[in-house]
């Protein structure tokens, strides 16, 4: 025999009748389980009334059923407390079943857009979007942890033109995103930072070269060391390069073809293409001397996986480096020296910490396609919550 709670999806009910009233369902059922005072928590019941609820509920096939429940009013004997009796599956003041609800917000989930969904189901949108707001908070209470990770990203993307940029949390360890906060600024930042739990827990953050956010780290996260992301250290170093090529021949840095061989090292450069390079050296002799000392600092920088006594080898090589720059005379390696030298902790850092940031710059190409499939989010704490359901 078919069990009750096997059809319904519900514990405790017993199905007392199944009528179809105007294409519609409508299942008679009762809770057979026990009913206690939710106040006192006690046994010793009289029944003052009685009322009839009809919730949506899951529907059986393309046809809509609804729940028929008798729910009495009890006055306990023991505290002189009344109230109604509550059902299982059923929140107070609701007027569907958490199974119903569930499935009206997969279904928005799996990409059916809400006034769709509501004609089909006879809601409004208002209240699939409402549904589905409950659906991802009580998924992102499930899965998110609530204090921080030891290892941890943080980098900006942007979200909207109204609202500007977004930071991104980003747990390196687990690969999964901790969480997404409107703002990149300190004004922003700083209240989310404050109210955060477990911030001394977190041992490493790596980020890029922002002041903004090493500033916050240091702030609100004492026992962290921050590690410069060595994607964006090496891309500073290009940047400067090709600014400085610029200035010593602004014609040749139109050239698409030249433009391609210095962006490369010089492992990457077949023998023709080496030849190129020379010919075109010869014409410019400091800026050979300038890309050789390019080379060798972003090998020196591109070292992984040292270890400590290595790691005090190779600094007095990169100090020497960054002294160079600042001595150079040249605007734009004078700028990239200063910089450099601003950061020099957290660079060095990244010989011994093989941590960076392509998992969170990886979770912000999905975060696009995440906007893209819903042609762009107005409310970001929708947003929020779908990012963290999303990418964890």
């Amino acid at each position: 025999m078919i069990r009750s709670e096997s059809v319904l999806g519900l514990p405790g009910y017993q199905i007392t009748g199944i009528e179809e009233k105007s294409g519609r369902l409508r299942i008679s059922a009762r809770h057979a389980g026990p009913i206690s005072c939710p106040h006192c928590d006690g046994a010793h019941l009289r029944v003052k009334d009685r009322r009839f609820r009809r919730p949506r509920h899951e529907d059986w096939g393309i046809r809509h059923s609804e729940l028929l429940l008798e729910s009495r009013k009890f006055l306990c004997r023991d505290c002189q407390r009344s109230f109604w009796q509550r059902f299982p599956g059923l929140l107070p003041h609701k007027r569907a079943t958490e199974p119903f609800r569930r499935c009206v917000a997969l279904k928005h989930f799996d990409g059916i857009s809400r006034r769709r969904l509501g004609q089909r189901e006879g809601i409004g949108s208002a209240t699939v979007e409402r549904w589905f707001e409950d659906f991802l908070q009580l998924q992102t209470a499930q899965r998110c942890p609530a204090a921080c990770p030891r290892v941890l990203g943080i980098d900006e993307h942007f979200f909207t033109r109204r609202h500007g940029y977004a930071t991104t949390l980003c747990n390196l360890q687990s690969h999964k995103v901790f969480d997404v906060v409107l703002g990149r600024s300190e004004a922003s930042l700083e209240g989310y930072l404050q109210q955060l739990p477990g911030k001394e827990r977190v041992l490493v953050v790596c980020m890029d070269l922002a002041s903004v956010y090493r500033s916050l780290v240091r702030k609100y996260f004492p026992n962290a060391r921050i590690v410069a992301d060595r994607f964006h250290v090496i891309r500073l170093i290009n940047h400067h390069f090709l600014s400085c090529w610029r200035e010593i021949d602004p014609i040749g840095a139109k050239h698409r073809g030249l433009l391609s061989l210095l962006r490369r090292h010089r492992h990457h450069l077949r023998p023709e293409q080496a030849v190129r390079l020379q010919t075109y050296f010869a014409q410019f002799p400091v800026l050979e001397s300038i890309y050789g000392f390019k080379q060798r600092l972003c090998y020196l920088l591109l070292k992984k996986h040292r270890t400590r006594n290595q790691c005090l080898r190779l600094i007095p090589r990169f100090l020497k480096a960054i002294h160079q720059l600042r001595q150079s005379g040249l605007a734009q390696l004078v700028q990239l020296g200063e910089t450099l030298h601003s950061w020099s902790t957290e660079i060095a850092r990244m010989w011994r910490f093989t941590r960076n940031n392509g998992i969170t710059e990886g979770f912000h190409t999905k975060m696009e396609l995440l906007q893209r499939q819903a042609y762009g989010f107005r409310n970001f704490n929708n947003y929020r919550l779908r990012v963290r359901i999303m990418c964890s």
